[in-house]
């Protein structure tokens, strides 16, 4: 059991086996990876999610007193990607007890937080010495956002993934795919690149939404549609999960 356990702590992919997930490489290359900035440009139901979901939880783990921020453009998808760490934490055999255990944060007895929130600078402030952030659908986070994080992440030179579908040609998180220095590792993840979706499966797809958003949802690229009254992404920023119907 030691052995097992010291060789989940040094292996973050054969933590994910444990766990009942056998990864892709590219997913075991995100999981292994020590590099502080990344980028994961990747098609709908790639698994980004789950990835990073368990680097988080590895890493609230065995790095005692991490604190580990997820967040995405509203708290739903937030919680979404907080409820993916809580359910792979509850499939290990042999799993530490909780100091704290709610719907939005969980604490470990080791001293570690996992913490989910909006992308709402204003919410995220009042966090410093940050280990790590998970941006959730990176495309759609305001760009301001990302200007309010980058200090919280330099007393522990924490980490900082950016995962998301393309949107459009606009935006921090197609600057940094695009022209993005050094500094960022980054990962391309198209449809046809993902063994649990079929060709059958992407032909009705983009037989349903058009080749352009096919392009853009399962290919990966960005795309902007120069020839419309409003950008896709305006029109995306109009809509909010955060706000309940007026009629149910």
């Amino acid at each position: 059991m030691y052995r097992d356990d010291v060789l989940r702590a040094l292996d973050p992919a054969e933590f994910a086996k444990s766990v009942g997930v056998t990864p892709d490489l590219w997913q075991s290359e995100v999981l292994r990876s020590e590099d502080k900035r990344i980028l994961l440009n990747c098609c709908r139901q790639s698994g980004k999610s789950t990835t990073c979901s368990l680097k988080a939880l590895h890493v609230a783990l065995y790095k005692p007193k991490s604190l580990i921020l997820l967040v995405s453009p509203s708290m739903r998808q937030s919680q979404e990607l907080f409820k993916k760490c809580k359910d792979q934490y509850l499939a290990m055999d042999d799993r530490p007890p909780l100091t704290e255990d709610n719907k939005l944060s969980m604490t470990l007895t080791n001293g570690s937080r996992i913490i989910s929130l909006p992308g709402d600078q204003a919410t995220v402030r009042g966090y410093s010495s940050v280990t790590m952030i998970l941006e959730d659908e990176a495309a759609q986070v305001r760009d301001e956002f990302y200007q309010a994080v980058l200090p919280m992440l330099i007393i522990n030179n924490g980490t900082l993934v950016c995962m998301s579908t393309p949107l459009c040609e606009r935006g921090r998180f197609y600057e940094e795919w695009a022209a993005g220095g050094p500094e960022w590792k980054k990962i391309e993840i198209t449809a046809e690149m993902c063994p649990r979706i079929t060709e059958e499966q992407l032909e009705a797809q983009r037989r349903s939404m058009g080749e352009l958003f096919f392009e853009q949802e399962f290919m990966c690229r960005f795309i902007e549609l120069e020839d419309t009254s409003f950008k896709y992404d305006l029109i995306q920023r109009a809509f909010s999960d955060d706000v309940l119907p007026l009629f149910q």
